[in-house]
C-alpha cells in the first residue's frame, strides 16, 4: 500500500494543531463555559467536522443589522413609554418583584401595566375558535404571528375569520417562521390561502442566501401571538395547526399536543402589539406608524402584566434572567411546566436552591418525547432534580404537554412561548408575560391540578432502575444540548 509523503503528514499535523490552538482562543470568547467546552470537545475529537459545524451554527447571534434594529426598537420604546400612564398597579407588590420588573425594562420590555384582564383557554380547538371569533370582531387591523401556521381542518375556522375581515377591507398582517413551516405539510396550501385573501404575509428569519438573507440556520422565531385592533390579544404555547401537527410520524404514534393560550385585554395589548410591530419591522423594514402606547384602554380585570420579549437579538438572555429572578424570589411554591426542560447551571442551581429554602417545587413534563435528542437531554437532569427535592409529574402518553409556564407562590406567574431549555434561552425569539394577581394564579393552579391528575409521578427509586443504555443516551444528548 502506498504511503503518504512525509511532508503531507507534517502539513496535516500542523493544520490539526493550528485548528486546536485557534479553537481554544476563539470558541470560549463571550460564551458559556458549558457551551465552550462542548464545542471544544467537538473540535478536538472530530476536528474537521467540528470546525465545519462551528462555522455553520457556532454563532448564536442574529446578523448585526437585525441586532441594530432591535436596539432601535428598544430605545424607541424606552423613550416613548417614559412617564406614560399604563393603568393603576395593584398595591403592596413585594420589593423583590419590583426589582424584577425594573430588570425586565432594562433588558427591553415595556413597563408593567395595570387594569388588565387575562384568562386561560386550555382546550385546543376551543382556543382556535376563540381567536377566530376575536378576529371576526376586528374593525381596524389583525396582526398574526405564529411559529407554525397551517391551514387544515382544525384551523379552517381561524382562516375563514381572516378571509372574512380581509374581504371587509381590514388589513390582515401575518408573520410565520420560515424553517418551521417550509418543510411541513400544507405549507403551499397555506401560502396560497393567505395570498387569495389578500393578507400581507412575511416569513420570519428566512434562509434565502440568493436574496442576501442569511443567519445561523437553526435560529427560530418561536413566538405565538394575535392582536386585534390593539384591544384584544392572545399569546401562549399553541401554534395554528392541528394537534398532531399533521405529521405522519405523529399520527402513526397517536401523538397529540396539549397547549395553553391566554386571552388578554387592557393596556398590555399595546405591549403585545409592540412585539409584533418590531418583528414586522425586522423582517420588512416597514414601519407601521408609531407603536401606539397612548391609546391604552382599561381592561376587564385589575391584573398587573408585563410583556418580556427575548431572543438572540437582545444583549442578554431575557427569559432566563426572568425565570432565575422569580425562582430566587419564591417563598412557598414554584410550579414549572415545560415540555423541554434542559437547564443550564444557573437554572439548575436556582431550582435546587429553592428546594433547600423549603420552597415546594414541582416540574410537569411529558412521559413521551417528540424530539429524541431534547427528550434524552432532559432526562439526564431527572436524578439531580429528584435528589434536590423536586417532584416530577409526567403527563401520560400519547399526549405531549406543550404548555410553558411558571407560577410563584400565590400571586405571580409567567406564561408564553418559552421553554426552559438552552434553545429557548439562546437561539429562539420568544415572548413571555409576567402576571401579578391572585385570581390569575388561581386559574393556573386549577389547570396544574388537572395536569397532575392526568400525570404519574416519577420517583427516585423508579428512576434509578433505568438501564445503562438509557443513561448513556441521556448523557450524550446532554453534551449536544450545550452546542450554542
Amino acid at each position: 500500500m502506498e504511503r503518504w509523503p512525509l511532508w503531507v503528514l507534517i502539513f496535516a499535523l500542523v493544520i490539526d494543531i493550528a485548528i486546536r490552538i485557534t479553537a481554544i482562543i476563539i470558541i470560549p470568547r463571550n460564551r458559556r463555559p458549558t457551551a465552550a467546552m462542548a464545542w471544544l470537545l467537538a473540535v478536538f475529537f472530530i476536528p474537521y467536522v467540528g470546525v465545519l459545524l462551528f462555522l455553520l451554527i457556532g454563532n448564536p447571534r442574529l446578523p448585526r443589522a437585525r441586532r441594530r434594529k432591535q436596539d432601535q426598537i428598544n430605545r424607541y420604546i424606552a423613550e416613548t413609554s417614559h412617564q406614560l400612564h399604563f393603568g393603576t398597579l395593584r398595591p403592596n407588590a413585594p420589593e423583590w418583584l419590583r426589582s424584577v420588573v425594573h430588570m425586565n425594562e432594562k433588558m427591553g420590555a415595556l413597563p408593567i401595566s395595570g387594569d388588565n384582564g387575562a384568562h386561560l383557554i386550555s382546550g385546543y380547538q376551543e382556543s382556535l375558535d376563540a381567536m377566530a371569533e376575536a378576529i371576526r370582531a376586528a374593525e381596524e387591523y389583525v396582526h398574526v404571528e405564529f411559529y407554525i401556521l397551517q391551514s387544515d381542518a382544525s384551523t379552517d375556522n381561524f382562516f375563514r375569520a381572516l378571509e372574512e375581515v380581509a374581504a371587509r377591507g381590514i388589513p390582515v398582517r401575518v408573520l410565520l417562521d420560515h424553517w418551521a413551516n417550509r418543510w411541513k405539510p400544507r405549507y403551499r396550501d397555506t401560502i396560497r390561502r393567505l395570498d387569495a385573501m389578500g393578507a400581507a404575509w412575511h416569513l420570519m428569519l428566512p434562509m434565502q442566501p440568493l436574496k442576501g438573507r442569511m443567519q445561523r440556520p437553526d435560529l427560530r422565531n418561536h413566538r405565538k401571538l394575535l392582536v386585534v385592533d390593539g384591544k384584544v390579544g392572545y399569546l401562549g404555547s399553541q401554534n395554528i395547526t392541528d394537534s398532531t401537527y399533521n405529521l405522519p410520524k405523529n399520527i402513526k404514534r397517536g401523538l397529540h399536543w396539549v397547549d395553553l393560550m391566554v386571552r388578554v385585554d387592557g393596556p398590555i395589548v399595546l405591549a403585545l402589539n409592540a412585539v409584533f410591530l418590531s418583528d414586522w419591522y425586522s423582517e420588512t423594514d416597514e414601519i407601521l406608524g408609531e407603536i401606539e402606547l397612548t391609546r391604552a384602554e382599561i381592561g376587564t380585570g385589575d391584573l398587573d402584566c408585563q410583556i418580556v420579549p427575548s431572543g438572540p437579538g437582545f444583549v442578554v438572555e431575557n427569559n432566563l434572567r426572568l425565570f432565575l429572578a422569580l425562582l430566587y424570589g419564591a417563598q412557598s411554591k414554584a410550579m414549572i411546566i415545560s415540555p423541554y426542560f434542559v437547564p443550564d447551571e444557573a437554572l439548575l442551581l436556582a431550582v435546587s436552591a429553592a428546594c433547600d429554602r423549603g420552597v415546594k417545587v414541582e416540574l410537569f413534563v411529558s412521559e413521551e418525547g417528540d424530539q429524541a435528542v431534547v427528550y434524552h437531554a432532559q432526562r439526564s437532569y431527572y436524578e439531580a432534580l429528584l435528589r434536590a427535592g423536586v417532584r416530577i409529574w409526567m403527563y401520560r402518553k400519547p399526549y405531549i404537554l406543550h404548555t410553558k409556564s411558571l407560577t410563584i407562590d400565590d400571586d405571580v406567574a409567567v406564561i408564553g412561548s418559552s421553554n426552559m431549555d438552552m434553545r429557548s434561552f439562546g437561539l429562539n425569539l420568544e415572548i413571555s408575560m409576567l402576571v401579578r394577581g391572585e385570581e390569575f394564579v388561581a386559574e393556573m393552579r386549577a389547570l396544574e391540578d388537572e395536569y397532575r391528575a392526568l400525570s404519574r409521578e416519577l420517583t427516585l427509586e423508579e428512576w434509578m432502575q433505568q438501564p445503562l443504555r438509557s443513561r448513556v443516551l441521556d448523557n450524550l444528548a446532554r453534551l449536544t444540548s450545550a452546542l450554542q
